[in-house]
This record gives C-alpha cells, structure tokens and sequence, in this order.
C-alpha cells in the first residue's frame, strides 16, 4: 500500500456541505474521513473488493468501531429492492441508529444502492462513499442522488440523500478493467463538453495517457470533473433545474441501457447518447456542425462507441418517454449551443428525434456518411480531422430553455 496523499479537496455546498477528496492511498487511512461519533459501521462493497474491504474492516474494529460488511452483487444487479431488503433486515438486526454510518466500496451501482439504503433507513443516515469506478469518482457518488431500479427504467425510485464525505482514491483504478475505465471517461467527457473545455483539450493531448491510472493526467481530469459536479449540485441539490445538464447524453443513454437489458456499460450508453444530441442540436439550428464532429472525434479517440445499431427506434422513442427531464407530455432533452454552453430543449419533433436517431445508427465511428442528397460537406473539427455531416432543416426543432 502506497502513502496516501491527497491531491485535491472540493467542496459541495449542499446542506451541511461535504467535501471530495482526490488522492492515491487513501483507503489506507479512511477512519480520517468518517465522523467521530459513530458506534456502528455497514460496509457495503462489490466482491471484487473483499480484499480492500476486509482489512479496512478489521482496521476499523481495531480501533473501537462495531463493523458489519455485507457484499452486494456486480453493477445493475446491486440495484434491486430485494438487495435493499436485505441490507435493511442487517442494519435492524445489528440496530443500526441515526448516529451510525454506512461506507460504501465499488462502484457507481453500489453507491447508488448504499446511498438509498443510507436515505431510507430510520429516514436517514449517515454514509461516505468510497468510489472505485472512475463512474463512481465523477459522477455516481457525487451530489445525493441515490435509487434502485425497476422494471420500468433505470433509477426511477430514490432519494436525494447527501453523503457526509465521498473519497476518491485513484490508486483503485489500477485493477479496474480497461472496459470499465473507458467506459467511465464518458461522464469526464461530458463535463468537458457541458461545463470545463480544459478536459476536452487535456484528454485530447493524449487520449491514452488519459487512461493510465497512474499517470498524472488520471488525478486532474477526476478533480476537474468532480468540481464541475460540484458546483453544479451546490447550485441546484434536487435537480429542479440546472442540475440537468449533467444528464447531458443520458436520455438516450438510459433507453439503450434498459432496451439492451443492462447490457450495455452505462458510459458506453452515454456516449451515444452524446452524439444523439450533438445531432439533435445541429438539426434544431442550435450547434456548429464542427461540435458534432468534435464528439464523434473525442469518444472515439478514448475507444467509446459513437453509434448504436442493433437498437428498435420505437422501443427506444418509449424508453426515453420516460425519461426524468420530461415534465408530462413534454420531452425535454439536454443539448449544446457551444462546448460549456449547455441548454434544455423543450418540445423535440419525433421526426428530428428519428432523423437523429437514424444518423447515430448509420455509422459505425467517426466517418463520412452521405446527405440526403447523396453528398457530405467537409467540416473543419476543432480537434483535429476533417468530418462530414449531412445538411440539415432547422425548421422542426424544438423551444430551448436557458436556465440561469
């Protein structure tokens, strides 16, 4: 086990406030971070981590603390309200109390399921979430929102639960597999696109430097896309608003991830889902066609999917009806104007929506592909190679909503 060092502190100013902390080693001294009053622990962790979990659990109980650790499935089977059931009939049965503490170790889904666990019991307790994804660095443990999922879509029951502190440390991607740590860099990429165009250039400096572990790009690209989460969530803590930009690329994100069954890797998802609405904002009249190119240019350069092929458009157009965003009848989508130039469309024709859809499925990465008129126009992409897209009706696109 390596020194710990800490790298960078941010705060989010929600409530009491939190702060995130980015570092290598830090596991190794995680009583630090957790409050001093608490009696009992419930570490919650993936299996993969009993070899983390373990000792910090003996670590724990060697300095007074009452531990119980409790292992929940990989990824979206965590996410089930019979694993929740099960780690509430735990916390009764070792009567768990308000002052208690629950720690989460993996990734995004077990921080989302530890998060509601924490948010439900005794209507709140505390929890510190201990990210080991770079999903769960810079997105899934970040800002309270926790939840399970059901049969109808992907975390439609849950709660706005802040956690009393989330602790980042990078050393944990060192075994994570390379699928997974591309597949996190598609919410570092949507920060860059929505807020912080700095990771956008830093990632395209070296797009494989950008997914070593334990180079030094790792460590700002989690603090930089951390603090655009934070700043965001300490402006708008239950999403009544302008926290929606971070669901930018989610809307078709979330219907690929529910009509493939989950099979899909959540970032993977996004990143389509980026290009969906890059192409949707072209088609409204609201964003340089370059952007678009800059997407398609940016996702592929990290080895994340720009198209999505094997998807039915009707059972995806259902999906996304059910989206969070919309507000009744009313679709609402997350687009660009600009890179750090985030805005809500209201109100997206179903033929924009198809013919976007249409071209995401059309090609299989980065290439030309023809207009409609059986010609492409050159494009000169602010990230480096020329691109094509096909013309495009800005008649049909939706009302924007700028929010403050």
């Amino acid at each position: 086990m390596g020194v710990a060092e800490e790298m960078a502190r941010i705060p989010v100013q929600v409530g009491a406030g939190y702060q995130v902390v980015v570092g290598r080693g830090l596991i190794g001294r995680l009583e630090a971070y957790l409050p001093k009053d608490v009696v009992r622990v419930m570490v919650m962790y993936a299996p993969a981590l009993s070899e983390v979990t373990m000792p910090l659990a003996e670590r724990l109980r060697g300095g007074g603390l009452e531990v119980h650790a409790l292992s929940v499935p990989d990824g979206e089977a965590a996410k089930t309200i019979d694993v929740a059931q099960a780690a509430w009939q735990r916390l009764g049965e070792a009567s768990f109390t308000r002052t208690d503490l629950i720690v989460t170790i993996g990734g995004g889904a077990t921080t989302d399921l530890g998060g509601f666990v924490a948010a439900t019991w005794l209507r709140g307790i505390r929890v510190v979430h201990v990210p080991t994804t770079l999903l769960g660095m810079v997105d899934a443990a970040i800002g309270g929102k926790t939840g399970i999922d059901t049969v109808q879509g992907k975390n439609l029951v849950g709660a706005f639960h802040q956690p009393s502190a989330v602790i980042c440390d990078c050393d944990q991607l060192d075994t994570l597999p390379r699928p997974e740590l591309v597949s996190g860099m598609a919410e570092v990429i949507k920060t860059g696109f929505v807020a912080d165009r700095t990771i956008l250039d830093v990632i395209w400096s070296g797009p494989q430097e950008a997914l070593n572990p334990r180079g030094p790009l790792m460590p700002e690209l989690v603090s930089r896309s951390v603090a655009v989460k934070a700043e965001v969530v300490s402006q708008d803590p239950q999403e009544a608003g302008w926290r929606a930009i971070l669901n930018y690329g989610h809307t078709l994100g979330h219907a690929i991830e529910l009509v493939e069954d989950y099979s899909w890797r959540h970032g993977d998802a996004v990143a389509v889902g980026m290009v969906f609405a890059a192409e949707i904002a072209v088609r409204s009249g609201l964003l340089d066609p370059s952007i678009l190119g800059a997407h398609r240019e940016v996702l592929a350069s990290v080895g994340l999917p720009t198209s999505y092929q094997t998807g039915n458009w009707v059972d995806l157009l259902k999906a996304m009806g059910r989206d969070k965003k919309n507000q009744g009848r009313k679709r609402r989508l997350v687009v660009l104007e600009g890179i750090g130039r985030p805005v809500i469309l209201e109100g997206v024709a179903d033929s924009v929506m198809h013919e976007a859809y249409q071209a995401v499925a059309a090609v299989a990465a980065a290439k030309p592909y023809p207009a409609s008129s059986g010609e492409g126009f050159n494009l000169e992409n602010p990230y480096g190679q020329a691109l094509y897209v096909p013309p495009v009706d800005t008649n049909e696109g939706g009302d924007k909503v700028v929010a403050p």
